[in-house]
């Protein structure tokens, strides 16, 4: 046998695998079909994409799956590309994915949807609201450094309420890295804590550059920012997750100054100015009302003879202390009766009465106990003579008296005329002695 002919299973493997890596049309394959198998792990991520009538299995690595926007579901259809290769270990052939879109609706807008639907859930639209102050001293506002919301910002506030300070904090809007950059602005932000509202937003854009703001780090960094969070991201037609989790969203930038601030400075004195006029004329008049209510106290009975401030009240007390004198005495009354009661139970209840009623019991009882005893002792002794008489009844020398006797043979009893033979010597037992005997003939009883 020829064995340099015979390739092992690793030599095999490795050849169909070179094969599948070599040929150009299996480097760049697009692929449709239904999810299947779909575990969500932190790493890396095995399952299989299948068809009525096929399956394949499927990877698709970390570094991969980390750009998909949207979380895979068992049973959604699937856009996928990537290249087909062969797995030596076990020799099946699989595809390695690389992108990764779901089939009928953009990634993006599946993402948003899921991400809603979570938030929704877990109550993060439905929280109170925190109310924006109307007169802020610091306002912080996380945006992009060089793009027009700040400025947009300044100008509308410096307009408004020029006294207010308006802090940026810079920031990434766009990209991947921006949602965490976001975020870790506005947490910034929340832990410096000397600031009155926040305002987060950036300029529109298609929905790629509003991702960031879809994002569930930037949505939970804005659930749990302390401040007040006002928020304007792209147009007036543009909804992300981070404006449904504000307390406030504003169309554009300068909407978003105009909430965070009062109206203009002049309209603002002038209505300070109403308000201290409001409250001199209240104030006014409550000092007036509570001088004609003094003057009215000064003038009354109570005032002009206050001894009759306290004459019920004195009659009230000697009629309570009848009555308190009275509860002594029924009282005092109740428990001389009680303590007759009880001397006369003790005269009943004496220790000698005790002792004389406690003997007259003892004489009862023994005179019971004797009476007990003696009609026992008759009814045992009656007992025992009519056992003897059956006893001597049964008394096999009182029958054998009366004319029977036994038959022995060799110390047994002989009881059947079977167990004899002619010429058997044996003993018949009387009353008064024993007789020996030999067979001479036997009869049997027909």
């Amino acid at each position: 046998m020829d064995r340099d002919k015979y390739l092992t299973v690793s030599q095999l493997t490795k050849y169909l695998k070179l094969k599948f890596d070599r040929d150009p049309y299996l480097q760049k394959v697009y692929l449709t079909g239904e999810l299947s198998n779909f575990r969500l792990r932190r790493g890396h991520q095995y399952f299989s994409l299948k068809d009525d009538n096929a399956v394949i299995d499927a990877v698709m690595f970390r570094s991969q799956f980390s750009k998909v926007k949207f979380t895979p579901e068992e049973g959604m259809k699937l856009f996928v590309s990537g290249h087909v290769s062969l797995y030596e270990r076990s020799g099946r052939y699989q595809i390695y994915i690389d992108t990764m879109e779901p089939d009928g609706v953009g990634s993006l807008y599946l993402a948003f949807e899921q991400l809603k639907k979570k938030l929704s859930a877990e109550g993060l639209f439905n929280r109170p609201k925190k109310p924006i102050p109307t007169f802020p001293q610091r306002i912080a506002v996380v945006t992009s450094l060089n793009g027009a919301v700040i400025r947009d910002i300044n100008t509308t506030v410096r307009r408004r309420y020029p006294i207010a300070q308006v802090v940026l904090f810079p920031t990434v809007v766009q990209g991947d890295k921006a949602a965490a950059d976001i975020a870790r602005q506005i947490e910034r932000a929340d832990e410096m804590g000397n600031f009155d509202t926040l305002i987060i937003g950036r300029g529109g854009g298609s929905i790629e550059d509003l991702w960031p703001f879809n994002e569930e780090v930037v949505a939970r960094a804005i659930a749990k920012c302390q401040l007040p969070v006002i928020s304007s991201v792209g147009h007036e037609t543009d909804t992300t997750i981070a404006d449904l989790v504000a307390d406030r969203r504003a169309a554009t930038p300068t909407a978003a100054a105009e909430l965070a601030t009062p109206q203009r400075l002049d309209d603002t004195l002038m209505a300070i100015q109403d308000l201290q006029r409001r409250l001199y004329n209240i104030m006014k008049s409550q000092i007036d009302f509570d001088k004609k209510q003094l003057t009215k106290l000064t003038q009354s009975y109570i005032f002009q003879q206050p001894t009759r401030l306290y004459e019920n009240y004195a009659q009230k007390v000697d009629q309570l202390t009848q009555r308190l004198a009275q509860l002594q005495q029924q009282q005092l009354t109740a428990a001389q009766n009680q303590l007759t009661q009880l001397q006369n139970k003790m005269v009943a209840y004496t220790p000698q009465r005790q002792i004389d009623q406690g003997k007259s019991a003892v004489d009862q009882l023994t005179a019971r106990l004797k009476n007990a005893m003696q009609t026992s002792s008759q009814q045992t002794a009656q007992q025992l003579q009519a056992l003897v008489k059956q006893l001597h009844s049964l008394d096999p020398l009182k029958i054998m008296e009366r004319g029977y006797t036994y038959v022995t043979k060799d110390g047994q009893v002989v009881n059947q005329a079977a167990q004899l033979t002619p010429g058997d010597q044996m003993l018949l037992h009387f009353a008064d002695g024993d007789v020996a005997v030999t067979i001479t003939e036997i009869k049997e009883k027909k």
